[in-house]
């Protein structure tokens, strides 16, 4: 058994180097997968990385009466962090909103003298909430907008934002969908390359398939070899590929950082070198063994 297995290797290894042009056809065939593998992979992180972004900076906020009490108010968002549609619920105080404005508007002296002017305070107590997918903002507002909340509640903006959350839950269903497609169209063409390009390179030696056939060997040692070599080249492609990629990100990442500046593609790859490799070796010798085992079926009907 060990001596037949040994025997296997060997001549898979000697078929691979013996055939190097096949080989090497083989080895960029699989290359080229495994990095639109890759890409798709990279791609689909970069854009939930945007989608979360953009969800971080859409929610909805509840103003309260000025007679409500604190209270009352505390309670509230004791109520809406139990509702699993809900990620966080901030509190923020009238004085709170009041110290936030001048701050941020310190330098407009009209604005500041009307402000004065007034005489009292005039924000409101708020809740900010943040929902766990923009879809969810709806059965929130639905939630906040029942008869116990009506005579403590001044006002919730859902529907002022309700166009932005809408476009957001879009984008979101969009990016997913092609992401999806994507991966389909990507399956079928990686298949149908690696199989055509094993198929090829088993084609030239189906003589020596028939032969071996019948002298008496069996199924298994003739298909051997050639998953060996298919195994072989999806090993070498995969640590190409991930060679490849380490360059591409390295050289990608501060244009990435340009559009997207809290996400640095080469920082991302190598805290995730290993499952990506393991991905790629994965996809490499998935491929080059499984197209080696259907190529050779027909020739082994002797």
């Amino acid at each position: 058994m060990f001596l037949s297995i040994r025997r296997i290797i060997r001549f898979g290894w000697t078929g691979f180097c013996r055939n190097s042009g096949l080989s090497i056809a083989t080895i960029f065939i699989l290359v080229l997968t495994i990095s639109l593998a890759t890409s798709l992979f990279l791609m689909q992180n970069i854009s939930q990385h945007l989608i979360a972004e953009l969800q971080e900076k859409v929610d909805i906020s509840v103003y309260f009466n000025k007679e409500c009490p604190e209270e009352r108010v505390l309670k509230i968002k004791e109520q809406l962090e139990t509702i699993p549609e809900v990620r966080r619920v901030e509190y923020i105080s009238a004085e709170e909103a009041l110290a936030a404005f001048v701050e941020r508007h310190k330098d407009d002296l009209v604005l500041m003298e009307s402000l004065q002017e007034v005489g009292v305070n005039p924000f409101f107590a708020a809740l900010n909430i943040k929902a766990k997918e923009a879809a969810q903002y709806g059965t929130i507002s639905s939630f906040l907008d029942t008869e116990q909340f009506q005579d403590v509640i001044s006002d919730v903006d859902y529907y002022e934002k309700k166009a932005v959350i809408e476009k957001l839950f879009s984008f979101t269903n969009q990016i997913n969908r092609i992401g999806l497609i994507l991966s389909g169209i990507l399956a079928v063409v990686a298949v149908s390359l690696v199989f055509n390009q094993v198929k090829l390179a088993i084609n030239n030696k189906k003589e020596e398939i028939e032969v071996m056939k019948l002298v008496g060997s069996s199924n298994w040692f003739a298909r051997g070899p050639f998953i060996v070599q298919g195994f072989i080249a999806g090993v070498i492609s995969a640590v190409a590929t991930c060679l490849l990629f380490l360059a591409i990100t390295f050289f990608l990442s501060p244009k990435i950082e340009a559009f997207i500046p809290s996400f640095n593609i080469f920082q991302y790859f190598i805290a995730h070198i290993l499952i990506i490799f393991l991905i790629q070796l994965a996809i490499g010798t998935g491929l080059g063994v499984i197209s080696s085992v259907i190529a050779i079926r027909k020739y082994l009907k002797v």
